[in-house]
Parts: C-alpha cells; structure tokens; sequence
C-alpha cells in the first residue's frame, strides 16, 4: 500500500503530514516513535515550504503480510512541476510491531487538503500523541530526578567515603611519624643508657682517683660536651686549676643542686637556670656537683657540643656525674686505706736478724691489683737456746683487716715461741689461737728452726707451698712431707714436726703462693721454676750475694708487671 501526495503549500503539507500519522497509527507504530515520525517529517515539510517548489510525499508500507515490516517515508521534488525545487531527497523508515492492529484500508488514510475537519482531527490526534510523548517524558524526568538523588546522595557517599579515607591517610600518617619518633626516641634511649652502662663500667674499674678524673673528659668530649672543667674542692692548691671560677659553678658547689647558666631558659629537670656566665657569656653552662654519701666533692661544669643539649642527654650527664661522684669517693677511700695498709704492714716486716754462719735475705712485694695490700708475711727471731726461727705466711683476704689479722698472728707467734716450742706446735697453738679469734679467717705458714749446735733442719707447715732446698752440690729438692690444713679452719689437728739434714752451703726457701701460682696454670709449674732458678747458681754466688741472688730469683719469676697477689720470699743461706 502506498501513497503519493503532491505538497504545494501548507494545507497540503499539513494534509501529508496527518496521513503519516495515521497511516503509523493504523499499522500500530508506538506513540513515541509515531510522533518522532511526524515531528521529523513536519520539520522536513517546513524547510520545503521555505525552499519553495512542488514536493512529493510517497508513504508506503514494506513487508506487512509477513509479521513485521516498516512504514516508508520519501520526500522529493516533483519531477512533473514545471516549478520543481532542487532540495535534496529525504527519507525514513520506521520499524512496525510484529502484527498490526486491524482496521480499515484503502483511502481511510487519505486527508483531502481541503476538509478542515479531516485535518482537524488529524491535528487533535496529534495532540494525542504529544501527551503519550509529554507522559513518557514526565515519567523519564521521574526516572532522571530519581536517578539524580541517588546519583547526589552516592555522591555524598562518595565524598564522605574521601574525606573518611583522607581521614585516615592523615591518622596513618600521624601513627607514622609517631612511630618513627618513638622509634628515635627508643634508639637515643639505648644509646644514652650504654653509654651510661660503659662510662659507669670504665669509672668504676679503676681505684685510682686521677685516673677517674682524667677519663672523664675523655668519655664525654667531644660527643656530649665541647669542654669539661673538673673543680675538686680538696685540689684548690693545685696551681695547674684555675682560681677563678663561673658563677654557676660557685652557686652548684654551695646549694649541691646542678645549675644551668644560659641566655635562654634550659628546661632541664631538677636544674636552676641562672643568667650567662660573664666569663663564658658565648656558650651555656652545665654545672653538676660530685656528690657523695658524706658531702660533696666538687664540681662538673661542661659546655655543650652544640647551642644546647637535649633534655634527656642533660638527665644522661647529671646521672653520670653521680655515679663519678661515687667513683672518685670510693677510690679515695680505697687508696687511704691502701696506704694505711701497706703502712701497717711495712711496719711490721721484721728486720732480718744477724746469725753467724747462716745469711738471710727477704723480699716482699705488694699486689699491683686490687687492694694492693694482703696479709703476707714473714719474720725470724731468735730465741734463748740460740735457735733462729724463721717463718713464712700468708693470711686469706686483702686490705687492711688482712694486714691487721698478719700483725696479731706475727705477735702471737713470738709470744708462743718464748716457750720451747717446735715449729709443729707454734703451728698448732697459732691454729686454736685464729680459730678462736676470727673463726671466718684462715691462714697458711711454715716455720723453720735452725740450730747453729746441729746440722738438723726442723720446719713444719700448715696449708703452705712447700719449702725448696737447694743442696750444696746444686740439686735442689722440694720439702713436701704431709702438711698440716690451714689455720683456722674448724678443724682439732696438731701439726707435725719435720727434720732434715742440712750441710753446709745448703740454702732453704721460704715463699708465698704469690710467687709460684698462676691462675691459667696452678702452682706445680712455678715450683718447678723456682727450684730451676735457685739450682742455676753457682757454689759461691750465694755465699757471696745472698741479696742479689733473691733479685735475680724473683725476675724470671715475675715476668708479668700484673700480679694479683702479693709476693714473699725469704733465703736462709748456711754459709760453705
């Protein structure tokens, strides 16, 4: 089915235009599309009407027995006017449903141009249309405003979803840098307290006072401190310290707190701040006393390596200044009581006595560790029937208690050795006496008599090295009969006497195990090189230089200039 309709003016453009709406109507087009079919269309027919000329409308239908086809639009110049625009061929096609709906055929799609009623009604059917189109656009501008909220409040969503995330970028940043300081803070923390550790470890070590208040500059420069100024009050004669001092380093002397001389305010805990030093008016100043448990011994004054210090490195130094404060009072406190000691105890080493026919030489030597002082000892007397008796010992400890308990032993023994007694019995009275005096306190001994009547040697000892006799000929023995247990010791024991057989030329060595013991190798080795030293003289060197005999015994014995103990010998030469 076609139609073809020539358009001449505006009634026939409009008759046109009606008749494709019914004819899309008829074949049951959608509303939307039949009125984008007639919208097109109308808008085509105006452009032609401007354009001038005669057009021709051929409206058809394609494939409608088959169940679905399309509605055929084309709009061209007449080829029979005499007057035939030259516009442009225009056509379209609309797709028609699967069936169409029933109706009439034939010319009931034909609008005349001139039955204003035809087009009238053509003209409200379009409006019909129009209101479908207006009804679907109002329902899509629902859809859209609908959409539109959701889209708003997503976008909402959205932002707060962004604003939460940048939320918690910034907390993550933050916990970050919060866990970076703590762990810089943890780290310096560390630092700080091994530093203290091995600075406390390097001050304490050492029992010498100069010792401790040379290091400590040398602990602190340059890495805490750009200069360190020691103030001790008791050295205020020393012409090397300066008598002028800074005020802060008065003020810290007299009120025993630290003090803080600055321009600017330290906020240092438990530390008074104080204007700038007029001597030192460039830099800070950190003045810490030294103090002790009885008073307190000088002053630190330090400059920092900086414009100032950290807080908790001014905590760190203050600490440290304490624990030097303790260390320089313990060392002065060890070394009053090592000189009192090793006054004592020289005090108390006998003069050697002169025997005709028998040479004595004797030797002792402090610890160079520790306490220096130790309770080694030796003497010789004689006694009324002409015997001398020499003795040999060493009481357990150091210090002065260990020289005291030596001086009350040595006072003993002369005592009980005004009665006639073999050496094994002055041992065993020397046993009860300690035991009953300091049951805590043990000592070792030996005792050697010698007669210038007899050619007999008695010795006993108690826990002691052994005596080495070195013969006549150069052979040399070690006097290792069983000995008695140490001094002191909870033990009832009555100590033996022994005897040997001594010659002239014969020489008897006394000692203590500082001269013979090793830690990394025990006693037996250095008996063995005391007993190589004395066998290397020749027959008339110790007759002739007993003293120099005993230097050169002890130097191959004391390769080391270290020694944990102290060190006694003593020679007893019978001449040849």
């Amino acid at each position: 089915m076609t139609d073809t309709r020539q358009i001449d003016g505006v009634t026939d453009a409009a008759a046109a235009r009606a008749a494709a709406a019914r004819l899309a109507a008829r074949h049951g087009v959608p509303a939307l599309e039949r009125a984008r079919l007639t919208a097109t269309l109308g808008a085509r027919l105006r452009q032609c009407l401007a354009e001038g000329g005669t057009w021709r409308l051929t409206l058809g239908v394609r494939g409608a027995d088959s169940g679905g086809g399309a509605l055929h639009a084309v709009l061209e110049p007449s080829p029979d006017a005499s007057s035939a625009g030259e516009g442009t061929r225009w056509e379209t096609t609309v797709p028609l449903p699967a069936a169409d709906r029933p109706g009439s055929t034939g010319d009931s799609d034909m609008v005349p141009g001139d039955d204003p009623a035809a087009l009238s009604q053509a003209l409200m059917s379009a409006d019909a249309d129009t209101a479908l189109v207006l009804d679907r656009l109002a329902e899509q501008e629902a859809l859209v405003a609908f959409h539109r909220d959701e889209l708003h409040q997503t976008n909402q969503g959205v932002l707060a979803l962004h604003a939460e995330l940048d939320a918690a970028g910034r907390a993550q940043r933050e916990a970050f840098a919060a866990e970076r300081r703590a762990r810089n803070e943890a780290e310096n923390a560390r630092r700080r307290l091994t530093f203290l550790a091995d600075a406390s470890a390097v001050l304490n070590t050492s029992l010498n006072h100069g010792e401790i208040v040379r290091r400590l500059p040398e602990l602190l420069v340059p890495r805490y401190a750009a200069e360190v100024g020691i103030w001790l009050f008791d050295e205020e004669d020393d012409p090397h310290h300066p008598m002028t001092r800074p005020a802060a380093t008065v003020r810290a002397a007299r009120t025993g707190r630290p003090q803080y001389a600055a321009d600017h305010p330290g906020g240092l805990r438990g530390v008074d701040d104080l204007p700038p030093s007029v001597l030192h008016p460039d830099r800070p100043l950190l003045c810490v006393p030294l103090l002790t448990h009885r008073a307190p011994l000088g002053v630190l004054t330090l400059s920092p390596p900086g414009e100032r210090w950290d807080p908790d490195d001014a905590v760190m130094l203050i600490e440290l200044t304490r624990r030097a404060g303790i260390a320089i009072d313990n060392a002065r406190r060890f070394e009053h009581n090592r000189d009192i000691a090793e006054t004592l105890q020289r005090a108390l080493l006998t003069e050697l006595p002169t025997t005709p026919g028998l040479s004595l030489a004797a030797r002792y030597l402090p610890a160079t560790h520790g306490m220096n002082i130790g309770g080694d000892w030796y003497d010789a007397f004689h006694r009324q029937d002409g015997s001398l008796i020499t003795v040999i010992g060493d009481v357990t400890g150091h210090g002065l208690h260990a020289a005291v308990m030596m001086s009350q032993l040595r006072t003993a023994l002369r005592a009980y050795a005004v009665d006639d007694g073999s050496p094994g019995r002055l041992l065993t009275r020397l046993h009860k006496f300690l035991h009953r005096l300091q049951p805590n306190l043990y000592a070792t001994a030996v005792i050697a008599r010698f007669h210038p009547d007899e050619s007999t040697l008695t010795w006993a000892a108690a826990g002691h090295p052994p005596p080495v006799l070195r013969l006549p000929d150069g052979r040399v023995r070690t006097l290792d009969a069983k000995p008695g247990a140490m001094l002191g010791i909870p033990l009832e024991q009555e100590i033996a006497d022994h005897t040997e057989q001594v010659a002239p030329g014969s020489t008897l060595t006394l000692y203590t195990d500082g001269l013979v013991e090793r830690r990394t190798e025990g006693i037996d080795p250095g008996i063995e090189r005391l007993s190589a030293a004395l066998g290397s003289f020749g027959p008339a060197e110790l007759d002739t230089d007993l003293e120099g005999a005993a230097d050169r015994i002890l130097k191959p014995l004391l390769s080391d200039s270290e020694r944990d103990d102290d060190v006694c010998l003593l020679l007893c030469h019978l001449q040849g």
